[in-house]
């Protein structure tokens, strides 16, 4: 029940981590996929090491771009069905008080209204596709927390679900399902775990996460991968929260000797908690 055969997906910002191990996973299930990449690098390793897959170069934020997606997407599938809007970004980070209208702006084009117009150029595609086809947008545990110092983010990430939860019940009835994946944080090159946990801090990384580890771009594409799929036919309108327990353990971290605790402070020694 996860063959792709046959099927077109369409995912954007694939040329790295989460993005790009959602690309790979579709293309061996058998999908014919394309991505949208802003990255020229990114974009020419994709290329490179996968011949099959469609990559453009573009940035989904920008107009032009994302009319050149829209073309290609008629060009190569005509009809799409599965649709994975992958970008997003912190961009700004430090106070909202601080922030200026212009990074206000980037913060929320690039992780809420690029989705909603990359969604709304694809939604021709999609219905030509049809009942069964599938948008599926890759959100952030910050969108069900507060996230200091990224405020604009999880403000954008909430909306996010908010687009999901109501686009779903519109496309119910031609049977397009819409969900999102709500990630902890994935060791990824955007968000490196080994440049952002410090040195003397990386012994506590196995405590932070009820399961005993950050993600890897591979989780997010097993969950992508099962939305799509007839296996979540009767799931719409919902997030997959793959964060390994974070969310449900609500601040709750253990210390070094295995205690559960809901203080960051260990024997006076603060612990670094990242976020997503």
């Amino acid at each position: 029940m996860l063959d792709f055969t046959g099927k077109k997906v369409v995912v954007t910002g694939g040329g790295v981590g989460i993005g790009r191990a959602i690309v790979e996973a579709f293309h061996a299930a058998g999908a014919k996929v394309l991505t949208i990449e802003h990255i020229a690098d990114r974009a020419s390793a994709l290329r490179a090491e996968n011949p099959e897959i469609i990559v453009i170069d573009g940035d989904v934020t920008c107009e032009n771009d994302l009319q050149s997606l829209t073309n290609a997407v008629a060009a190569e599938f005509g009809a799409l069905d599965v649709l994975v809007n992958n970008v997003g970004d912190f961009l700004v980070i430090g106070p909202f008080e601080a922030m200026s209208a212009a990074d206000m702006d980037r913060v929320l084009s690039t992780n809420l209204g690029q989705a909603m117009r990359v969604t709304q150029m694809m939604l021709p595609a999609l219905k030509r596709s049809g009942a069964g086809s599938s948008v599926i947008s890759i959100s952030s545990i910050e969108a069900f927390r507060g996230v200091p110092n990224c405020v604009a983010y999880g403000a954008a990430k909430a909306g996010l679900t908010g687009f999901t939860m109501s686009l779903s019940l519109e496309l119910a009835p031609l049977g397009i399902r819409v969900n999102c994946i709500a990630p902890e944080t994935t060791d990824t090159p955007q968000l490196a775990i080994d440049y952002v946990i410090p040195p003397k801090n990386r012994a506590n990384m196995d405590k932070w996460i009820p399961l005993g580890r950050f993600g890897k771009p591979e989780d997010c594409a097993g969950a992508a991968l099962y939305l799509a799929s007839d296996l979540a036919g009767w799931v719409t309108g919902t997030t997959l929260h793959v964060d390994g327990g974070a969310l449900a353990a609500a601040g709750w971290t253990r210390t070094p000797d295995g205690q559960w605790t809901n203080t960051p402070l260990v024997s006076g020694n603060a612990i670094e908690l990242p976020g997503a």
